[in-house]
């Protein structure tokens, strides 16, 4: 069993990660660490891990945590993805790993120093919808892909929470604009070489609140926009010449609904559905984290040189927003 840590006491941590370490087959919860003992204390009862820290320095320092999950302010992974392989262990880092491409560049080559495994958590990965869309896709079941729709939504105006405060490196387009990016790249295989964008700056808040993105693949084109204020809504639509496939709770199965797939034909008189159940794409994540580490096989992890590619995209989009279009490639 791999033994896990957890640096931090954040909602999504204690929410779907800790449960999700809990739930797998190959892992167990070790460790939490908090620079609030108290936290770490009242975590650990809450999930019975065997020791709370008081600091992150501690955890790193334990030999008998062999993996860690970094759930901080996306303006510290970078940071603390670096101290924990420098500590000779294996991380998965909340996504975003990075605010900039080239941050990515430095942890490419810190892990390849490490020879420890460090991967950003994306959950819809590992979740088997998407594994589906692509051979759907591959198949010709929509005939050729011509057009993208993707959408992503929620509202949250509160001045204390991290994805409205530049400082801890907030904005919608790092927190959730890299889902229709990174599920049409998982889909498709394929990536993008134009983008066109709109990005809306809250004065209040000083992050990207909205984003109306365009992006220009070989033969077919990704449009999708993602808001922190606008009411919740995710759907991810791929059109082809010959029909269409509709991903309904697209990135976040069972809390946006029921995981399912329609296939719509071209007149569409015919539907195939594809339902997915109680799937939890975190377990699949944290089961093929941990089979990494036993296997020393990194193949079938998210790969940093595809978190270099998505942050890549993320960073063109700022830049299209000021210049209006930028090429790619």
């Amino acid at each position: 069993m791999i033994r896990w840590g957890v640096i931090s006491t954040a909602n999504i941590a204690k929410n779907q990660v800790i449960p999700a370490i809990l739930e797998s087959k190959n892992s167990i919860l070790h460790s939490i660490a908090s620079r609030n003992l108290k936290k770490a204390e009242t975590l650990c009862q809450e999930f019975n891990a065997s020791i709370p820290y008081g600091s992150y320095e501690e955890l790193l320092a334990c030999p008998q945590v062999d993996a860690i999950y970094i759930p901080l302010p996306t303006a510290q992974h970078v940071e603390w993805s670096l101290k924990c392989l420098e500590a000779g262990k294996n991380v998965l880092c909340e996504k975003p790993i990075a605010l900039r491409s080239s941050d990515i560049e430095s942890l490419i080559k810190a892990e390849a120093k490490s020879g420890c495994i460090l991967s950003e958590a994306f959950m819809v990965y590992y979740h088997p919808q998407w594994k589906k869309v692509k051979e759907l896709i591959a198949e010709g079941q929509i005939g050729n892909l011509k057009h993208i729709q993707g959408s992503f939504t929620y509202y949250n105006k509160d001045p204390g929470n991290m994805r409205n405060r530049p400082e801890l490196g907030g904005g919608v387009l790092p927190d959730i604009g890299v889902y229709p990016l990174v599920t049409t790249r998982i889909a498709t295989g394929e990536e993008p070489q134009t983008i066109r964008a709109k990005v809306e700056i809250d004065k209040t808040f000083g992050v990207d609140t909205y984003a109306s993105v365009e992006l220009g693949f070989n033969n077919f084109d990704l449009s999708f926009y993602v808001s922190t204020q606008m009411s919740l809504r995710q759907r991810m639509v791929f059109h082809g010449d010959d029909g269409r496939i509709e991903v309904h709770a697209p990135f976040n199965a069972r809390t946006y609904g029921d995981p399912s797939i329609s296939v719509h034909s071209l007149n569409n008189n015919e539907i195939l559905e594809f339902r997915f159940g109680e799937i939890n794409q975190y377990t699949l994540q944290i089961e093929a984290f941990s089979y990494a580490i036993q296997e020393k096989n990194s193949d079938h992890l998210f790969s940093l040189e595809d978190s270099y590619k998505n942050q890549l995209v993320i960073d063109g989009i700022f830049e299209a927003s000021k210049n209006d279009r930028i090429q790619l490639i």
